[in-house]
């Protein structure tokens, strides 16, 4: 039996389970986004619970080992299959050595659904000869640097040198646990009991426990949110105080909306999308927080008001976030960098215009690329010469020690912290002139 993702709940219709998984993996490599528009697209619906997520486990259980497994599929494929034969094939060989599947189970149900589809049907003796073949060889060393695709691993290494990006392609195929905010920190001690979780500096608890997180103790009392150690630290970093007005660019999908709502601030909260603002609402509401919620482009918002602090979580190549989300790895292009960096330093000048004299700007990516990080800072600080560092102090917001820099600023790796964290950039800048 393979060893690997443990889904507990097996399937009763193993090709249903498994013909969804392939829908999931096709658009999570057609499009970014593709594979949550997916999963919660009528098909998927259409499934039972134990069937939903069998397949959302098996999906992501392969593009974590995507790089492995094609590396493992390329010496026994004369020419290129049809896209939809090598997910198949792709699925299978995750099953055989990442699933928690029997080896025959891996076999015959990856045949059986290349006889069920008329385009792929052809394809079948391919399917079992290839796979057979790879069961035979047994598991393939790991080897971190299979995990990556090969343009970013070469872009880690550049920035960060081939050691720490070992390091950070090693996290690709670990399954995260769940980071959870509080809205009290005095609650701490007792959900950390409730939920058999570990308080990690800073205040974020940390669990292990999978399944619905709204079945959760605390959940439905609006006791807590989901949030990845490493999202939550640029919100601490702006240090709001109760009655001080604080502006949220970018707020989707709300988290630190929420932080800066509990720590008491009269907050605003902007994006473009009304419809990811729907879920920062429902979040609020069910927090028993307030914030101001507006639609609207960060860059061209009409509003003249100015702000005491201000937090941009500007739109990025979220390559940072491929523990929770392994397909940002496989839909990022290299020209997406430069286009995304471009609206960043629009969207920073942009919040420059709107803060008050003395006031504190937060900007923050959850991106592991230095143009998206400490060259945008670089080139702000150029442009404004009224703004300097904040320097950032690891120890108060919840950072590793190894993540600050010597500029001041926090370059968080996902592998900094004992059990992993997402990766993100963050940058305190304050105005120089006095409030």
């Amino acid at each position: 039996m393979a060893q690997g993702t443990d889904v507990t709940d097996a399937p009763h219709d193993d090709l249903a389970a498994r013909r969804a998984a392939i829908t999931l993996l096709e658009a999570a490599l057609e499009r970014r986004a593709g594979l949550d528009e997916a999963a919660t697209s009528n098909a998927m619906r259409g499934l039972d619970s134990r069937d939903r997520a069998f397949a959302r486990a098996l999906t992501l259980a392969c593009l974590r080992r995507l790089g492995a497994v094609d590396r493992l599929l390329a010496p026994r494929l004369n020419r290129e299959p049809p896209a939809r034969v090598r997910n198949l094939l792709r699925l299978g060989v995750t099953q055989l050595f990442w699933f928690d599947t029997p080896d025959h189970a891996a076999v015959s149900t990856s045949v059986a659904l290349a006889d069920r589809d008329k385009a792929t049907r052809t394809f079948k003796g391919l399917v079992n000869a290839v796979l057979r073949g790879l069961l035979r060889d047994g598991p393939p060393a790991d080897d971190p640097e299979a995990l990556a695709p090969p343009w970013l691993l070469a872009r880690w290494q550049a920035a960060f040198g081939p050691d720490t990006a070992r390091l950070i392609a090693a996290q690709i195929a670990a399954e995260p646990a769940t980071d959870l905010s509080l809205k009290q920190p005095g609650d701490l001690e007792a959900l950390t009991a409730a939920l058999e979780g570990e308080a990690l500096a800073g205040g974020t608890l940390r669990v292990a426990q999978r399944g619905d997180p709204s079945l959760w103790p605390g959940f439905s009392e609006g006791q807590w949110w989901v949030q990845d150690a490493a999202a939550a630290i640029p919100a601490r970093m702006l240090e709001t105080r109760p009655g001080q007005t604080a502006l949220d660019l970018c707020a989707a999908p709300g988290g630190k909306t929420l932080q800066l709502a509990a720590a008491g601030a009269a907050v605003t909260a902007v994006d473009r999308s009304a419809e990811r603002l729907k879920r920062v609402a429902e979040n609020l509401l069910r927090m028993g927080l307030e914030s101001q919620v507006i639609a609207a482009d960060a860059i061209t918002w009409s509003d003249a008001r100015i702000f005491d602090a201000i937090l941009l979580d500007a739109p990025c190549s979220a390559t940072g976030t491929f523990r929770r989300h392994p397909d940002v790895l496989w839909a990022a292009r290299p020209g997406d960098i430069a286009s995304l960096s471009a609206v960043q330093a629009r969207l920073l000048d942009s919040a420059a215009r709107r803060l008050a004299p003395g006031g504190r700007l937060v900007y923050c990516v959850c991106s592991l690329e230095p143009e998206e990080g400490e060259q945008q800072i670089a080139g702000f600080l150029a442009r404004h010469g009224d703004f300097e560092t904040r320097p950032a102090e690891p120890d108060a917001c919840g950072a590793p020690a190894a993540s600050l820099t010597p500029e001041g600023w926090l370059r968080l790796l996902p592998h900094q912290r004992e059990g992993g964290q997402d990766g993100f950039f963050a940058a305190c800048l304050q105005h120089r002139a006095a409030p």
